[in-house]
């Protein structure tokens, strides 16, 4: 990309006053766009609205080939309050946004909402926002693929598929589906929304794409909150190995738990008899697979829920079931309340593709870091071994091969996060999908930044959950006053 237009899309100078010609300014004509916003849809609320907006897919050539980004809207519920908009992303990469801003699962506080229009959008390639397809197959979308000599060979040409089916179907597309561009999107939104500035707040992959926009426009940034957040450090192949890293502590925390409630859970007395029971369920399920609620899993398939160790109880339910069912104990024994089954989520539109998810996720993640993986299969497969000892619940399976191996580089290098910019970060301390040591290299990225972390609390998203670091979150969304330093809070006991 031109060092000549990174400079023209500084915050100085990003969209420039009015009266530049276009020839000046070819962005211009993307930040004077007017949103015809309609209702979303029959079911949604009338006052919810959406509209589409046009951005380039390559800021580099904005007169070339547009794409779609489409936008919500909730307007602030009290207009002598509304003090700006606060753009909303679930994370991902692959969520779509669109509908945050009326999803109940996001529970923001009645005084955010009279301050702020609270805004969704889909990101570039995501839902209804010009998606991706690669044409995966149910297979081919899977990547939790342990390691194994025998089946290695089959994994690295199950990458090497995946990454020409994607270049076969979305072409030059890809390269431009990076956190880079979806920051200037964002900007885009700021500017058609008439706003100087931009608040917002960001889920799990959501804290990185903020962390990267405060990168790029830091005069365009104001109130931030990064939930769940994301080393930028180690954003890539480390995000997976980040993951087996912090599962490690989370099952040695859960065994101890376990232990102290062996009349409950029939799991072991001690730490290393509860660890020793897991093992052995693993080891009997990968001589025979282990037929629960008539489904067979493997050893290798109980490994793949290692996000259930974050959770000490459901995992203490979840273990003694599966061990009732491998000993043809069925149903779970009393005292131990069956497990719920995992929500199944909802199933793409009909005009979006059934891998969307999958392949716009792939997209950004190599795009953004196609030169931390390595080219040579054989490093894969020294990784996934030193791993697996390392990290034995989810190593290999992090460290594995993965399509980025066999991705094309993306249109511009990574962003380093490297700033002042005040912001504030949310963290559970037991968070199966960025955990504490993960997102303390958010903390370190953004100098200006306070964090609140929930000792004790369990799981991936924290605002709007009701723990104690909500008031935080709020008194900064409304007032804009950070806490004076990082604060720990725990969380309620069950």
């Amino acid at each position: 990309m031109a060092t000549a237009f990174v400079s023209a899309l500084t915050p100085a100078t990003a969209f420039s006053a009015p009266g530049a010609s276009a020839a000046k300014d070819p962005l211009r004509q993307y930040a004077q766009q007017t949103p015809h916003w309609q209702r979303c849809g029959a079911g949604s609320p009338a006052t919810f609205q959406c509209a589409t907006l046009k951005v380039p897919l390559d800021y580099s050539d904005p007169g070339g080939k547009e794409i779609d980004i489409a936008v919500s809207r909730l307007k602030a519920s009290s207009a002598k309050e509304r003090r700006g908009v606060l753009l909303l992303n679930p994370g991902g990469p692959g969520g779509p946004g669109l509908d945050m801003p009326v999803d109940p699962n996001v529970n923001l506080p009645e005084e955010v909402k009279r301050q702020y229009d609270i805004i969704g959008f889909d990101p570039r390639g995501v839902g209804r926002s010009s998606p991706v397809s690669c044409d995966l197959t149910d297979d081919e979308e899977n990547f939790e693929r342990p390691y194994k000599a025998g089946t290695f060979a089959k994994d690295v040409e199950w990458a090497r598929t995946v990454a020409d089916k994607c270049r076969a179907k979305a072409g030059d597309t890809l390269r431009h589906l990076t956190t880079r561009n979806t920051a200037r999107d964002m900007d885009v939104i700021r500017a058609v929304l008439g706003e100087e500035k931009l608040s917002y707040l960001g889920f799990s992959y959501g804290t990185y794409l903020g962390a990267v926009y405060t990168q790029m426009f830091p005069r365009r940034t104001e109130r931030f909150v990064l939930d769940s957040a994301t080393d930028p450090a180690r954003f890539g192949r480390g995000v997976f190995q980040g993951m087996a890293e912090g599962t490690e502590p989370a099952f040695t925390r859960w065994s101890e738990w376990t232990a102290r409630r062996h009349t409950t859970y029939g799991l072991g007395n001690t730490p290393a008899e509860v660890r020793r029971t897991f093992w052995d369920l693993i080891a009997r399920a990968d001589r025979e697979p282990v037929v629960h609620d008539g489904k067979p899993l493997t050893g290798d398939d109980i490994r793949g829920e290692r996000a259930m160790f974050f959770h000490v109880r459901n995992a203490a339910r979840r273990v003694a079931e599966l061990k009732q069912a491998a000993e043809g104990k069925e149903p779970a024994p009393s005292g131990i309340p069956r497990q719920d089954p995992a929500p199944v989520p909802p199933a793409p539109a009909p005009d979006i593709p059934s891998d969307n998810a999958t392949a716009s996720a792939w997209a950004v993640i190599c795009a953004d870091t196609r030169t931390s993986w390595p080219d040579d299969p054989e490093q894969y497969r020294r990784d996934a071994i030193r791993d697996k000892a390392r990290y034995p619940l989810y190593g290999d399976v992090a460290s594995n091969i993965k399509p980025c191996a066999f991705w094309k580089q993306g249109s511009e290098p990574a962003t380093v996060v490297n700033n002042e910019v005040s912001a504030l970060i949310l963290q559970n301390e037991w968070d199966p999908q960025t955990p504490l040591a993960v997102s303390q290299g958010m903390r370190r990225a953004l100098h200006g930044s306070r964090m609140v972390t929930v000792a004790g609390g369990e799981g991936h998203g924290v605002f709007g959950t009701g723990s104690c670091a909500d008031r935080s979150a709020t008194v900064y969304l409304t007032t804009g006053r950070l806490p004076d330093r990082d604060l720990t809070c725990r969380a309620p006991t069950a």
